[in-house]
């Protein structure tokens, strides 16, 4: 059995990708950059290795058979050299793209369909994962909610069906070890629409106490997110699709039940599962 090289493994997606590998019995080795405080289960093979080094690459890849590829950067350089050099050993490369990143858009959109395109022409057999917004993204609120019960934050009618990581995980695993995902693009959506109110009201029924939603404009919402640590490119592109999407919202697809016979998890059941992130 071939091994798979999971990269950005301790994430949210990545190490969900890792365990799930692992519980179903598939040798796997997991690419980080600080290897010894990764934690991950045994009995992972745990390398060092940084994407942006192509270099530092070849010892992780070596006798790999397929690669998880999670790009961590916002923009797209260096990913030409980091792609040949997993061409150069991987008979595959399944990568976490996003929802729309055909468009041509600018910004994250942009940057995803760019590592599409160096995916799609490296060699080796591909698939693309294509999911919409992330339920775990909304860990965003965590620090305001354990502070009390107000959420700041802008469009509270902003509707989408936000991905459980379990559930991009279980895809990936699928189009890692099993056929008929070779050139696929799979669109992954949860298995219900929610409004960022909807949203703040199932995580106070989830911990059992009210919350309110407070509409803030979109400038204090730009100012926060740098203040959180984000680019400021990377802010401007987050509330441009967070804008754009309120007239043009994200379809609930059934792609994860499809690929994985099993529902997708809810947003209720993401909440429930991260209950210690917004208690604290």
């Amino acid at each position: 059995m071939e091994q798979i090289l999971v990269t950005g493994a301790t994430g949210h997606v990545g190490r969900q990708v890792v365990e799930q590998l692992v519980a179903a019995g598939h040798p796997v080795r997991a690419m980080t950059r600080s290897p010894a405080t990764a934690a991950l289960p045994a009995p992972v093979e745990t390398v060092a290795g940084d994407l942006a080094d192509p270099a530092s690459l070849s010892a992780a890849l070596d006798g790999v058979g397929a690669v998880f590829l999670i790009w961590p950067f916002g923009h797209p350089g260096g990913a030409e050299a980091a792609v040949a050099a997993m061409a150069e050993r991987a008979e595959r490369i399944v990568y976490l793209s996003t929802l729309g990143a055909a468009t041509g858009e600018d910004g994250i959109i942009g940057m995803h369909g760019r590592l599409e395109q160096l995916v799609e022409s490296a060699g080796p057999a591909w698939t693309l994962l294509r999911p919409c917004g992330f339920a775990v993204n909304t860990l965003g609120w965590a620090a305001q909610i354990r502070r009390g019960d107000e959420v700041r934050a802008p469009y509270p009618g902003l509707v989408r069906p936000l991905i459980d990581e379990r559930d991009i995980a279980a895809v990936a695993v699928e189009a890692l070890t099993t056929g008929g995902h070779d050139g696929a693009r799979h669109p992954l959506t949860g298995p219900a629409a929610l409004s960022q109110l909807e949203q703040v009201a199932t995580i106070g029924e989830v911990l059992g106490r009210p919350l309110r939603f407070v509409e803030i404009d979109r400038a204090q919402a730009r100012r926060n997110l740098i203040a959180a640590g984000l680019p400021e490119h990377f802010a401007d592109s987050v509330l441009a699709g967070q804008a754009a999407q309120l007239d043009n919202p994200e379809p609930v697809l059934g792609t994860v039940a499809d690929l994985t016979g099993r529902p997708a998890h809810s947003y209720r059941d993401w909440v429930a599962a991260h209950r210690a992130d917004f208690t604290g």
